[in-house]
């Protein structure tokens, strides 16, 4: 049976911290990803790739905010719209050109990408995603004064912004259609910056002010095509305990019930490896088969069991060594 496979590409596989995120940069590290991927490409695989967009529509707002006073200003959801286009054509252009060069008889197409989310969940009453341009506190009041409706936290001493809610993926709309291209060996690009949140209000489909978290709704996308396998692209090797510490232990296999306790036992942090165990593990627990987190570089690798953490399902027990930890998962 063919596999199936979501692969989540995170920021780093486009924009390198410290950038300015100039679009040349960003098609330079794109194409430099997109290499990595072409064992993967070339195994015939059902492939759909996801990325993150944090620094694109941070930027998308400064526009937005910067150009208000000659132009009407854009809602969120519209910005997550741009910014999912924008970066899908990147994708998709430098996947053509990668087949085109490498006889790949395949294609690609970018769909623009609806995440239904609930208006009641917690996160309306509490949001918590820093977005948008940075206040210091002589700014405060001016802002506060200008944009009665946004709420602004305190994200580093003196520093400022805009949060909006997270709100949990509840289901992608476009699923047939993603399916679809799939069962048609189109390399599809899917659920960009975590999709846009949308919601039903009173029979109509409303966008919402919010982001979805890119992990999470790669792991939803990743049980409704059916994926065997969720693959998280960061930008280490293998997730680790104790990171950073003397103690710290880099993990080759685990169990899904193990990823839980380590979670759990606060291993992960929520601002960093945190969301990606919670979406292994949510994708697990729908019958997903595996999920593997790795660096760019040892995707291909992983794949085939060298390399990178995997987190497994316990119907996949048999297979696998769940004790290792440490050492080299060869």
């Amino acid at each position: 049976m063919t596999e199936t496979l979501v692969i989540a590409l995170g920021g780093n596989a486009i924009t390198r911290p410290g950038e300015s995120g100039a679009i040349a940069s960003q098609f330079a590290h794109t194409a430099e990803t997109l290499e990595h991927l072409k064992p993967l490409f070339r195994s015939g695989a059902r492939i759909a790739i996801t990325h993150g967009s944090g620094p694109q529509i941070g930027n998308i707002l400064i526009r937005v905010e910067e150009g208000e006073r000659r132009v009407p200003r854009l809602p969120l959801d519209t910005c997550d719209a741009d910014c999912q286009g924008g970066m899908g054509y990147m994708i998709q252009r430098l996947i053509c050109e990668l087949f085109r060069r490498e006889g790949i008889k395949r294609e690609a197409a970018t769909l623009i990408t609806q995440v239904l989310v609930d208006r009641d969940d917690p996160d309306f009453q509490h949001p918590t995603k820093p977005i948008g341009s940075f206040y210091d506190a002589n700014e405060l009041a001016q802002i506060r004064s200008s944009r009665p409706d946004w709420i602004l936290r305190e994200v580093s001493a003196g520093a400022y912004r805009r949060v909006v809610p997270s709100p949990r993926p509840l289901r992608i709309l476009e699923v047939e259609a993603i399916s679809a291209l799939l069962d048609a060996g189109v390399i599809v690009i899917a659920c960009g910056g975590g999709g846009i949140p949308v919601a039903w209000e009173d029979g109509r489909l409303a966008g919402v002010e919010a982001v979805v978290d890119k992990d999470l709704a790669s792991s939803l996308l990743a049980t409704e095509v059916r994926a065997h396998k969720l693959i998280i692209v960061t930008s280490v090797d293998r997730v680790a305990l104790d990171y950073g510490r003397p103690s710290q232990q880099w993990l080759d296999t685990i169990s899904m019930d193990q990823a839980r306790e380590y979670l759990a036992a606060g291993q992960f942090p929520p601002g960093s490896m945190g969301p990606k165990i919670e979406a292994a593990i949510d994708f697990l627990e729908h019958r997903g088969e595996e999920c593997i987190i790795t660096s760019v570089e040892g995707v291909a690798e992983a794949v085939t069991g060298n390399g990178g953490t995997h987190i497994v399902a316990p119907w996949r027990r048999t297979s696998l060594d769940f004790a290792k930890v440490g050492g080299d998962a060869r």
